[in-house]
């Protein structure tokens, strides 16, 4: 089955950094689309950023800029390096697999999600 293991979350201070991992198993991850989303406190799901199976990257206007979003196929992991960080930007974020239709990602549909990791950013 589908796993998704969210690593790296915890306490930074605005204008620092943090990095997240996500492990995945259970699926063919180099042909897969992967996706990072967020939810802050009170809010809906955000979809953060997606990269395709041949490296492409898409970024939510929020952070674009200075989140980079990777991956290493024969780790079968994905990253978020998240540089310059808000207070808003304080969530939890989830690994996701995201529906991709016409090769493009669905930002509102999720087929899979992480159990998540806890960013805070202190202001």
């Amino acid at each position: 089955q589908v796993q998704l293991v969210e690593s790296g979350g915890g306490l930074a201070q605005a204008g620092g950094s943090l990095r997240l991992s996500c492990a995945a198993s259970g699926f063919t991850f180099s042909r897969t689309v992967m996706s990072w989303a967020r939810q802050a406190p009170g809010k809906g799901l955000e979809w953060v950023s997606g990269i395709y199976s041949d490296g492409v990257t898409n970024y939510a206007d929020s952070v674009k800029g200075r989140f980079t979003i990777s991956r290493d196929n024969a780790k079968n992991t994905v990253y978020l390096q998240m540089n310059s960080l808000k207070f808003e930007d304080t969530a939890v974020y989830y690994c996701a697999i995201n529906q991709v239709a016409g090769g493009i990602i669905r930002r509102d549909v999720y087929n899979f999600r992480g159990q998540g990791t806890q960013v805070t950013v202190s202001s």
